[in-house]
């Protein structure tokens, strides 16, 4: 059966009586949606122009399937930092655990644009297993990437992170020590 055919027999039970029916016909639909959108962004991704390709990996934080992570990973090789930057921050949006591995690495990325991003994305994983790799960068001179890491390190939700932020609040600065401050207020007690 192809795509279409499956689409026209889901498309006539979005007005069954039963609401049951109608929801799940509306879910297979949505879910047959994006995977052909994600076999049109798989596809564009091995395009010359960047601008299609760098589209093609933002157009994938909308699909909703586990599908757009292989394809999302594997651009984190790709010697383009723009490529590069564009897969960082997809992957932290959509904030999957497999991910998390592949993400951290890129904290210690040559590109400096890369390294901020990666630093904003961990901020979306909530997991307090991320604080020592994100204090690390702390240290940092890169100031973008030093108020990302604070930022990222206020929104992980640990109380472990309290003690590097408070490290910052002297920070010569201003942007570091406002950043670590407003990190600070979100760290529970």
């Amino acid at each position: 059966m192809t795509l279409e055919e499956r689409r026209k027999l889901l498309v006539e039970l979005l007005v069954d009586p039963e609401v049951r029916v109608s929801s799940a016909a509306a879910e297979a639909l949505e879910r047959l949606e994006s995977l052909q959108e994600l076999g049109q962004c798989v596809a564009a991704l091995s395009a010359d122009k960047r601008g299609v390709r760098v589209k093609a990996i933002f157009a994938m934080a909308s699909i909703n399937s586990p599908d757009v992570f292989p394809p999302l990973i594997e651009q984190l090789k790709d010697p383009d930092a723009d490529i590069r930057a564009a897969a960082v921050q997809v992957l932290g949006v959509k904030a999957h655990p497999k991910s998390l591995t592949s993400l951290v690495r890129h904290l210690k990325e040559p590109a400096p644009a890369v390294r901020v991003h990666t630093a904003e994305a961990l901020g979306h994983f909530r997991d307090p297993r991320l604080v020592p790799y994100l204090a690390v960068v702390l240290g940092d001179a890169d100031e973008q990437l030093v108020i990302a890491a604070a930022s990222s390190l206020g929104a992980l939700g640990a109380v472990e992170a309290a003690e590097p932020l408070a490290g910052l609040l002297r920070d010569p600065r201003a942007s570091v020590r406002e950043a670590a401050a407003r990190a600070l207020g979100e760290v529970p007690v």
